[in-house]
């Protein structure tokens, strides 16, 4: 009998009790955290449920290897972010520090960024951040980037657009 003649909710568990201790080990080797490498192979097969055909799959440790390499990927990017804002706000006065609430949605909001700009190339990047986080002006840009005023446009052309099409989808 072939995968695709068994129900679903039954190849899905078969699946699950298959692979799943392997994926949260493999995981576990690279996040050092049992219980963090648990939610992400928990995460990768609640993806791989959420592909239309996942159950044609022939080679499913493969796939469940590879969304959960990007689920840990967007961990540690998180992770980065977090410690990069912490660092920012011990320098601010506590007077001034958002809510718990308001830090959530911050940090929500700075993941939801570094993934429309991880489409960018570096420099294109860094302009858009200089422009948006600095406040500096497209020949500043083009200083501290070596690169021309015409340059700095189309980088923020590129980062604008994948913006709007972030927001559009």
């Amino acid at each position: 009998m072939t995968q695709t003649c068994q129900p679903v909710t039954e190849l899905a568990s078969d699946w699950f009790r298959q692979h799943y201790a392997w994926l949260a080990r493999r995981m576990g080797c690279k996040t050092g955290c049992r219980f963090g490498a648990e939610d992400i192979a928990a995460e990768a097969f609640a993806q791989l449920l959420q592909r239309p055909g996942w159950q044609d799959t022939r080679e499913p440790r493969a796939l469940l290897t590879t969304i959960a390499q990007r689920l840990l990927y967007d961990t540690w990017r998180r992770r980065d972010l977090e410690e990069a804002y912490m660092a920012w706000a011990a320098t601010q006065p506590q007077a001034t520090l958002p809510s718990p609430e308001e830090r959530a949605l911050i940090l929500e909001t700075l993941t939801s960024i570094d993934r429309v700009l991880d489409g960018l190339a570096p420099k294109a990047r860094r302009a858009f951040l200089y422009s948006q986080l600095d406040g500096l002006t497209y020949p500043e840009i083009a200083e501290r980037l070596q690169v021309s005023v015409r340059m700095v446009q189309k980088y923020m052309t590129q980062a604008m657009r994948l913006c709007y099409l972030a927001e559009a989808s």
